[in-house]
């Protein structure tokens, strides 16, 4: 048997991340930058109003109050959206809009509710500004040439709406990871169909493609796939057009019916193995196709299926999707509560809650259900995986064991100020 390591290694080092391409604004949202981008001018791009009101010469209004108003003669409006070339001269003023470039010769603005209102005539002034009152500069928010996104960024909202204020349309991308989930097996049905004899509803593909979501991918569940070799290879074949990424579920043991190591042992492009590790042994992973698309041959157990997927799967989706630093779930070490047997010469990767213990904000982990690869009951209750090394048969209670965290113990970390 092979080592987890080794099969994770072998299994990383041929996966390659997809190229980035140039997305518009909205369809980049949500995606990872494949570029540092760099603001082509500055924000704002000229001196506007902050206020409707009235652009100035401070010096004209300097020593203006409700007893002794400035008055100026109003020369010119200035709407939103135009532009003029005339200037302010001494006593004179210009109407202005919010967002309306600043005159020449002006150097503040006085809000229309420091004046006795809007006129065409002349104007009182009974408030000061500051000097440059009331006035965006250009560039004050940012500079041409200034950094403002760096790659791996993930466009949310607000970098979205940054990248359109500095004009940018277009921007470079790393696309989302396109994973196509098989189930096969002729004893499953659909979630919702009433079981026959001998049959259970398929778990293992809703899991899969749920997983393969939170791991960032696109996903495409496929139907039920019955054990036929030919029916399953060209429905793989049939995937490949939309799949940066398969994942088959079953078939992958020593059994009469495998018929997913029966059917894509012949094309002697994947590789199935015994991995040194409880539940998920038997591992497929390979290419397929033309275009030589990643393949993984997963246990048909749920629990096999899913502790597969997150040591390995999602590990090759961060990849793919040009993740370099955050490939795995993080591991912590935390203190066992209760003690539980572990087979040698395999690693075991044991359900497990983690959370904050009572006293002296250490960490503890609780195993919950059996070892049974096929018990969902834990699977569901667990946030992390409680991972024992190949030579350790016993894990007491109060043994420091490592700690594998899904999503769910991330954010109970998070709010002990644990990463």
């Amino acid at each position: 048997m092979r080592s987890v390591d080794d099969h994770l290694a072998s299994v990383l080092a041929r996966i390659q991340p997809l190229p980035p391409f140039e997305q518009h604004l909205l369809d980049a949202h949500g995606h990872r930058l494949a570029e540092d981008v760099v603001a082509p001018r500055d924000v704002p791009l000229f001196d506007n109003s902050a206020m409707d009101g009235y652009a100035v010469r401070r010096i004209d209004v300097v020593g203006a109050d409700q007893e002794s108003p400035a008055v100026l003669t109003v020369t010119q409006d200035i709407p939103a959206g135009t532009a003029t070339e005339a200037e302010i001269g001494p006593g004179e003023c210009a109407r202005i809009m919010t967002g309306a470039p600043v005159p020449r010769g002006a150097d503040a603005i006085v809000p229309v509710e420091w004046t006795d209102g809007w006129s065409e005539g002349t104007v009182r002034v009974h408030r000061v500004p500051e000097h440059g009152g009331h006035v965006r500069h250009m560039g004050e928010d940012i500079q041409r040439g200034q950094t403002l996104l760096t790659v791996g960024t993930v466009l949310g909202a607000r970098q979205i709406g940054l990248l359109a204020a500095v004009g940018r349309d277009l921007v470079a991308v790393r696309p989302s990871p396109r994973v196509v989930v098989i189930s096969t097996g002729s004893e499953l049905v659909e979630p919702g169909v009433e079981p026959g004899p001998g049959q259970i509803p398929d778990a293992n593909g809703y899991t899969l493609s749920a997983a393969a979501r939170e791991a960032g991918a696109i996903v495409y569940r496929v139907g039920v796939v019955a054990d036929d070799p030919k029916l399953l290879l060209d429905t793989i074949e049939d995937q490949l057009v939309r799949a940066d990424l398969v994942v088959t579920t079953g078939g992958v043991s020593v059994g009469a019916y495998d018929v997913v190591k029966e059917a894509l042992s012949g094309l002697g492009t994947v590789e199935f193995d015994r991995v040194a590790m409880q539940p998920g042994m038997p591992q497929g992973f390979g290419v397929v196709g033309p275009d030589e698309i990643p393949i993984f041959t997963l246990p048909g157990n749920p629990v096999s299926a899913y502790v597969s997927f997150e040591l390995f799967v999602r590990p090759a989706i961060r990849k793919l999707a040009g993740y370099e630093d955050d490939l795995h779930h993080p591991v912590v070490d935390a203190i066992c509560t209760a003690g539980f047997g572990s087979p040698g010469g395999r690693r075991q990767f044991a359900r497990g809650v983690v959370g904050p213990a009572g006293s002296g904000g250490r960490i503890e982990v609780r195993p919950v259900g059996g070892a049974g690869s096929h018990l969902m009951g834990g699977l569901a209750q667990a946030n992390c995986l409680i991972s024992v090394p190949e030579e350790q048969t016993r894990v007491q209670a109060g043994d420091l064991v490592s700690v594998v965290l899904l999503d769910e113990a991330r954010e109970v970390l998070a709010m002990m100020g644990e990463r």
